[in-house]
């Protein structure tokens, strides 16, 4: 059977959410990021990009290029909310829905679902239309046989439209764009494959795996499958129903301070205990993504044997995965942390009194925190190491 994806994006969606709430700014320029010493862009309207106002922009050239923007700070519980009444419109049409963040990205697949919606297109015009009358907005739409090549084209239409690609049709379709298109590819990697000329995507598919391993080799096979619109990977489902919970932390400025960065993710640790201990689960798993200034992305997991409910365990596992992760000297923006195989916990007494006495109190001292911040809220108490200026969580 074909596979059908829908790509769904609202551009400059922290823009749109805001213009939603005030339509007073709905003609004026926007630009949102903290209003912080060494702040870059969030997020900005198209008035702004017109001017030269770029995503990770340094705040203050921003501002010298559209001195009439209005700035706003992010707001991302907002945009987190805008995601969640959008997806529940997608679900309509199928369990399989992918989002990231409150960044107005949706992925749906709609393989075998033509019998009882029709065709993807149609699926997909719905949507938007749904989304336009009862949410506002008005979201690209794509349709392809994969995510890879369902983004592209919504890059091509950004900031309004639609595209589809057909089945068998993804190598023409990405053949004359420009490297930049292709999702995945990092500044520098775009800079190296520039030093051999290579601008396109059709001058990727001229060489075999062995030529590009000589460039880039640890990418090699990334960039002859995507070259070639070939994506395996699937659509994740949300993180309720596969077994997952994500949360992240955006930072006030972004930072390289490792003193803030592990404060960040202490918190993050403990926001994931109380969660799991209220779900009465623990995890094997642990991931920690990273997004740069600049927006590039990285990611590391580490698997364990020992399941991991408690916010001191989280927080060393999650330490672990951190700096195998952290490989760049960027600032980072963004931490997201990742429980993965949630199982029910079950603790294996130790022949030491000493050793259980030790796991009783801490038992109790997670079960103190989680009653103080459930009644008072997360900001009531903090855990030793968590520093303010890391910005505010989001679940």
């Amino acid at each position: 059977m074909e596979r059908s994806v829908i790509h769904l994006n609202i551009a400059d969606f922290a823009v749109a959410v805001e213009r939603l709430i005030n339509t007073d700014l709905k003609t004026k320029p926007l630009i949102i990021a903290p209003p912080t010493n060494r702040s870059v862009v969030y997020d900005m309207s198209e008035e702004a990009y017109r001017a030269g106002v770029r995503k990770a922009m340094p705040l203050n050239a921003a501002r010298r290029l559209c001195r009439s923007a209005i700035l706003l700070p992010p707001r991302p519980e907002r945009y987190e909310k805008a995601m969640t009444a959008i997806a529940r419109t997608a679900l309509n049409y199928t369990p399989l829905v992918e989002r990231s963040g409150g960044d107005g990205h949706l992925f749906l697949d709609v393989t075998g679902t033509h019998r009882l919606f029709g065709p993807p297109p149609d699926i997909a015009w719905r949507i938007r239309k749904t989304v336009r009358k009862d949410l506002g907005f008005n979201p690209i739409w794509t349709a392809a046989p994969n995510k890879l090549v369902a983004k592209v084209a919504s890059r091509l239409v950004k900031p309004v439209g639609e595209y589809v690609v057909a089945d068998g049709e993804e190598e023409a379709f990405l053949a004359p764009l420009p490297l930049s298109l292709l999702p995945g590819l990092e500044p520098e990697e775009l800079i190296r494959l520039r030093e051999f000329n290579l601008t396109t995507v059709s001058q990727l598919t001229e060489l075999s795996r062995q030529h590009l391993s000589i460039i880039l080799a640890k990418r090699a096979e990334f960039l002859y499958r995507a070259a070639r619109g070939i994506d395996p990977s699937p659509v994740m489902v949300p993180a309720s129903q596969s077994g997952r919970l994500v949360f992240h932390q955006e930072l006030a400025d972004d930072s390289n301070d490792d003193r803030i960065i592990r404060s960040a993710v202490l918190a993050l640790s403990g926001r994931a205990g109380q969660t799991l201990r209220s779900l009465g689960k623990g995890c094997l798993r642990i991931s920690i993504t990273l997004r740069y200034s600049d927006n590039a992305q990285n990611s590391r997991q580490i698997t364990g044997k020992l399941v991991l409910a408690d916010d001191l365990d989280i927080n060393r596992a999650a330490v672990n995965v951190l700096y195998r992760a952290w490989r760049r000297r960027i600032r980072l923006r963004r931490i997201t942390l990742c429980c993965e195989r949630l199982v029910r916990p079950v603790r294996q007494l130790s022949l030491f009194d000493a050793v259980n006495r030790r796991s009783q109190r801490r038992d109790a001292l997670n079960s103190a925190l989680d009653a103080i911040n459930t009644r008072h809220g997360k900001e009531f108490i903090r855990r030793a190491g968590e520093h303010r200026s890391a910005g505010n969580t989001l679940v």
